[in-house]
């Protein structure tokens, strides 16, 4: 039984292609890589609070820079972190393995866009309430 179409609801054969699409997605060298990268930097604790002291530090240097009280001891110890996150190498194949995901996501965004003619992605930003 064909399901009720109303013009809310996707036709069903689109909705079972980007079923098959997020599927072929998720199974892909890319996607697995990323997930492989994600689990080993999420079991390496001492990453975790490298990143977190990055984030932390960066956030305090933009509060600085507004508030005009930024010295040139401020951003060394950010460019130190920097360093320490560029030198661990499970952040560095995390990020990597990030990098490639959406490189992957931007070019079946560029190959469908193409075939309908409408920037895809944009459509996926859209609200519907």
């Amino acid at each position: 039984m064909k399901p009720i179409e109303n013009e809310n609801s996707i036709p069903l054969e689109f909705s079972e292609a980007a079923q098959s699409l997020a599927d072929e997605l998720v199974a892909s060298e890319p996607f697995v890589q990323y997930r492989a990268a994600l689990t080993r930097l999420r079991a390496n604790q001492k990453a975790l609070d490298l990143l977190d002291s990055l984030w932390t530090s960066q956030g305090e240097l933009r509060e600085r820079q507004q508030k005009g009280t930024m010295r040139p001891s401020n951003i060394e110890a950010t460019r130190k972190l920097q360093m320490e996150v560029q030198a661990t190498p499970v952040i560095m194949e995390y990020s990597q393995a990030q990098t490639n995901a959406v490189n992957l996501l931007r070019e079946v965004n560029r190959e469908i866009s193409e075939l309908v003619g409408v920037d895809f992605a944009s459509l996926a930003r859209r609200s519907c309430c």
